[in-house]
Order: C-alpha cells, then sequence, then structure tokens
C-alpha cells in the first residue's frame, strides 16, 4: 500500500501534511504509512481513499514487477 500511496499522493499534487489534513490524521502518520513502518485501519484506508479521490482497491492493489529486473 505505501508505494501506491505515495504515487497517488504525488500524482494528486499533495503534500504529505495536506493528504493528512484531508484524511484528519496527522502528517507524521502519513509518513510512516508511506514508509511501512505502521500498519492502517480499514477506517483509515477508507478516509485515505476519500482524501485521494480513489477507490480503496487502488491502495490496495499488488505492485507489478518491473520486468527487467
Amino acid at each position: 500500500m505505501s508505494h501506491h500511496l505515495k504515487r497517488l499522493r504525488l500524482a494528486k499534487g499533495l503534500t504529505q501534511e495536506q493528504a493528512a489534513e484531508l484524511a484528519d490524521f496527522h502528517r507524521t502518520y502519513v509518513s510512516q504509512l508511506e514508509r511501512c513502518v505502521t500498519n492502517i485501519s480499514i477506517d483509515g484506508l477508507e478516509r485515505l481513499a476519500h482524501a485521494l479521490d480513489v477507490d480503496v482497491i487502488e491502495l490496495l492493489a499488488p505492485v507489478e514487477a518491473d520486468p527487467g529486473l
């Protein structure tokens, strides 16, 4: 989820602070999520998805492997 969170946040042109404010989180929590340092609840996933204007599934989708690896 951390990869998708950062990618989607940046695609929306949001800072961690802005994304956190939209989801009613603290900025450090968004940072921890992006670094896989902490876990998130289902409620939190829904709040993040709403803040980023995406479906929850977009945050949880598997990361595709780089075929060049």
